[in-house]
């Protein structure tokens, strides 16, 4: 028996459906999953199956492509919702000390949070470019596959029991003020200003097959990448290098690397241990300041 050969009789049973169903998810929702992290893939579609109360992931595909209600909440199994406000408050602070400073030099600036899934890291953007005085040249582009997970993020609207959390890693990322001063509470949930989002765009934009749609001088998507395998990763951090200007900056999540990607003599290295890289600008000259 040859390697080919040997390869195919020993995919599974398990493996087939799971790779069925996700061509099926495909074809039928132009949602493209096929190049996520299978075993991180595989757990989340295991509870799906049980959710549904499907016995093989064959019943869970034919549920999918007959039944248009399943797709909406099956999203909520593929897609990753976890995150927390100022979330790795280290990150937080080496934006607001070593990139905001730099951003200051452009007249107007764009910033694109891929994948923002429920919007808290958006939110810990926002106040930090208000804080900055950076709020009014921002417009900020928050993109996730979810169209659910994106309404989420345009409320801004958290349980009251994580604020105390949100707080804690506010403070340690360098903050002047309280994060109070930027949310009401009632009934059990905590309602941040709205005004933070005059600027925002929520848009559904899928890193797997949409292209570039904008220059922007900072993307931000952390913990993202770690749910590609390594096809996927490169795709992504393509249409990153593509998106940024000379000399803008992108930001990825703590488990998350340039190191093997073919686009990473694109990036130099700016605050390393916060996972902070810099478009390389050979050709680049800094701005002037605005306020010059």
């Amino acid at each position: 028996m040859d390697a080919a050969m040997s390869s195919l009789a020993e995919t599974s049973t398990e493996d087939i459906e799971l790779d069925l169903l996700l061509e099926a998810i495909w074809r039928r929702y132009q949602y493209d999953f096929r190049n996520y992290a299978r075993e991180s893939l595989r757990r989340r579609m295991d509870r799906a199956r049980t959710h549904f109360g499907c016995a093989t992931l064959s019943e869970l595909q034919d549920r999918v492509l007959h039944d248009p209600l399943v797709h909406p909440t099956l999203m909520g199994f593929l897609t990753i919702q976890v995150s927390e406000m100022f979330r790795d408050p280290a990150y937080f602070r080496a934006l607001r000390e070593n990139v905001l400073p730099h951003l200051h030099t452009w007249p107007s600036l764009k910033v694109w949070i891929a994948g923002c899934a429920n919007g808290e890291e958006f939110w810990s953007l926002a106040i930090l470019f208000r804080e900055a005085g950076l709020e009014d040249r921002t417009i900020f582009y928050c993109t996730d596959i979810n169209p659910a997970a994106l309404e989420k993020a345009k409320a801004g609207i958290y349980d009251l029991e994580r604020i105390p959390d949100f707080t804690r890693n506010h403070r340690a990322s360098g903050a002047p003020g309280s994060l109070s001063e930027y949310y009401t509470a009632a009934f059990g949930a905590a309602r941040f200003d709205p005004s933070l989002r005059r600027k925002a765009v929520f848009a559904d934009h899928n890193l797997a097959t949409d292209e570039v749609f904008s220059e922007v001088q900072l993307v931000s998507s952390r913990n993202v990448l770690i749910y590609f395998d390594r096809q996927l990763q490169d795709r992504a951090l393509g249409l990153f290098a593509s998106s940024l200007g000379r000399g803008g900056f992108l930001g990825l999540g703590s488990r998350e690397t340039l190191r093997f990607s073919r686009h990473s003599d694109l990036f130099t290295d700016f605050v390393p241990e916060e996972k902070i890289f810099r478009r390389s600008a050979e050709d680049w000259k800094e701005p002037r300041d605005a306020a010059a």
